[in-house]
């Protein structure tokens, strides 16, 4: 099997004989296992980790201060808000944002509005969006958040890290079905 970040099984068990399935958030392949089982290689939709965590959404409005801003990120425990105009997603403010363009350029956190440095167009995908695919659009632009929308509707956001914590619990439970295999808990 390929190695690398981007390479996690996941492993369940078919009960209509020695079979195992097994998917990967990386590619939609199949392989062939010891004692009959295959491998389908599959990926989970965003969707999944907002079922998660929660659809909670944070955002001002354009005409707001940075500091307002800044404010709120530091009271919600969070790096990056919502700009919405009139319901509409506007843009995207993070604290990558205010160290750039306020902070290095001595700017007055006080007085520069959000409009000014905030990230727009905002770069967002479908609830129905493969996890893998969601991860790699980030790496791709360097950006840690990424609204998820439909209908035109915002309705939540996942970070960098949201996608970590879901691989990683993905990973653990591959972990579990290979211990459960190996000491023969799976019917035969």
């Amino acid at each position: 099997m390929p190695q690398g970040l981007g390479d996690f099984v996941r492993l369940t068990p078919t009960f209509g004989g020695n079979m195992i399935a097994a998917s990967d958030v990386r590619r939609r392949v199949s392989w062939a296992l010891n004692r009959g089982a295959s491998v389908n290689r599959i990926s989970g939709a965003v969707s999944s980790i907002l079922k998660r965590k929660g659809g909670e959404i944070w955002s001002v409005r354009p005409e707001q201060t940075v500091y307002e801003a800044i404010e709120m990120m530091a009271d919600k425990g969070v790096g990056a808000l919502l700009v919405m105009s009139d319901g509409k997603l506007a843009g995207i403010i993070s604290e990558r944002d205010y160290a750039r363009k306020v902070i290095l350029q001595g700017r007055s956190s006080r007085t520069t509005v959000i409009q000014e440095i905030m990230t727009s167009p905002v770069i967002s995908v479908s609830p129905k969006d493969a996890v893998d695919e969601c991860m790699e659009l980030m790496t791709r632009n360097r950006i840690r958040h990424l609204p998820i929308m439909e209908n035109e509707r915002v309705i939540g956001i996942v970070s960098i890290g949201d996608l970590v914590k879901w691989l990683v619990s993905e990973q653990e439970e591959t972990i579990e079905h290979l211990h459960n295999y190996i000491s023969a808990k799976y019917p035969s």
